[in-house]
């Protein structure tokens, strides 16, 4: 593979435009329609997947595949289950029980669209959607797959995070402490959208797999420290969702814990081991390095 004009802003800019509308419409294919008794629920699910989105997952899983191998075919499965879990979980987490908000990508969240009861069957809903989708991707071993996004996603994983989470408003966490929330909250999902990208080309040697796992771990936890900081920085229009709700909630952030400069210079610490971790991989890496920087570099 050729990855040396991925260094191209305008050519990553254009590979993440088409990696981002083809997982639109692999959504849209493997959502079900609005139809008949439960047309309610099914437009729910498409509203809060489709139309918006960094799709930062899906682009994980379609880079960490190029570096393996894989087809864009062979990974669809993949971005698009990644994607349905991030869906859901934004879904849930909107609601008055958890975060309690009211605009999620510039428009109004599932619960205050569709109701609350709707909006959580609609996050149920896409869960068992995702695992429905990968168990049916051509990929070597789907059963394995589905038990990494099962992980990924469970108690030991971004549901277990989000329950720290919920347990820490209000408290101050150490830095570990806080690092370990965040890296099964946040983190464990862009890792296993890593994983399952590459389980989708050529078996990978255990320096590889290992090289791909500190590059998640660093490029997931930076996404998470950028998203405190433009809690703080960034403008309700700009994010899409409400500004400010961290502080507001008393939630233990990387801003709280380190200030602004010190959350902005771990960020680029971690930005430095996300290149660090694909620098012996050269171009076959480079896609992912890109998005590394992407992440650290963003504004929304």
């Amino acid at each position: 593979m050729n990855d040396a004009l991925v260094a191209s802003p305008t050519t990553f800019a254009a590979w993440t435009q088409a990696k981002r509308a083809r997982v639109e419409s692999v959504l849209d294919r493997a959502l079900p329609p609005g139809e008949g008794a439960t047309a309610r629920l099914a437009d729910a699910m498409r509203y809060a997947t489709l139309g918006g989105g960094k799709r930062m997952r899906a682009l994980l899983a379609y880079a960490a595949g190029e570096f393996a191998g894989a087809t864009d075919d062979a990974v669809d499965a993949a971005a698009a289950a990644v994607e349905m879990i991030h869906a859901y979980s934004l879904v849930h987490d909107d609601l008055p029980s958890m975060d309690d908000d009211t605009m999620r990508r510039g428009r109004p969240t599932c619960h205050v669209a569709f109701g609350e009861a709707t909006a959580l069957l609609a996050g149920d809903a896409l869960q068992s959607q995702a695992f429905a989708v990968l168990a049916r991707a051509p990929i070597r071993d789907a059963s394995a797959a589905c038990a990494l996004l099962a992980t990924a996603s469970g108690l030991d994983g971004m549901a277990g995070g989000q329950a720290i989470d919920l347990e820490a408003t209000g408290q101050a966490l150490d830095e570990a402490a806080l690092e370990r929330m965040h890296r099964m909250k946040t983190g464990a999902l862009i890792r296993a959208a890593v994983r399952l990208g590459a389980a989708a080309g050529r078996p990978l040697d255990d320096r590889a797999r290992a090289a791909l796992d500190d590059y998640a771990a660093a490029a997931g936890l930076a996404f998470q420290v950028v998203d405190d900081i433009l809690d703080v920085e960034g403008s309700t229009a700009t994010l899409g969702k409400t500004a400010g709700k961290d502080a507001a909630q008393g939630k233990p952030t990387y801003v709280s814990l380190l200030g602004l400069a010190g959350a902005r210079a771990k960020a680029k610490r971690l930005q430095a081991a996300a290149h660090a971790a694909l620098a012996p991989w050269g171009d076959a890496g480079a896609r992912l390095v890109a998005i590394a920087d992407d992440i650290v570099g963003r504004t929304h």
